[in-house]
């Protein structure tokens, strides 16, 4: 019998470097590394980080996957981690811009309710630190007819 459970969702990454990779997000982001499986040219065929209850997967990059450029201040997609206070989404983009992370929006406020950074790792993925929580409403969210 299959158990029933609630979906999750988890995104992965090809990165040319990974093992530095994973070094650095644990470093600037406080990542865990929860699993590391090496490939044969010294390389990781797949590895899986966790931070509280978000997890990723990464993994070398051998193809050379292109990355888009950023137009404007956004390459329009990347990952949003929900943190439980604006303490520690300035703390988390304190720990990633001293570990060499690009600013692309400093901690601020939204319109909409949310405290939250951006920030582009080394290899250019854009990684945002908010307070609030996707899929849950906000005081300040209103709706038009």
């Amino acid at each position: 019998m299959t158990e029933n459970r609630a979906a999750s969702l988890h995104a992965y990454f090809g990165y040319r470097d990974a093992v530095a990779a994973l070094r650095w997000l644990e470093d600037a982001f406080g990542f865990e590394t929860t699993m590391q499986y090496p490939d044969d040219k010294g390389g990781i065929m797949h590895a899986e980080l966790r931070r509280g209850d978000a997890a990723i997967t990464l993994f070398t990059d051998e193809e050379g996957y292109e990355k888009l450029p950023r137009k404007g201040d956004s390459v329009g997609h990347g990952l949003y981690l929900a943190l439980g206070s604006q303490a520690e989404v300035d703390e988390v983009y304190a720990s990633a811009t001293k570990h060499g992370a690009e600013t692309v929006w400093a901690p601020d406020n939204t319109e909409w309710g949310n405290y939250r950074c951006r920030v582009a790792d080394p290899e250019g993925y854009e990684w945002t630190f908010g307070t609030h929580i996707p899929g849950q409403p906000t005081a300040n969210w209103t709706e038009e007819a």
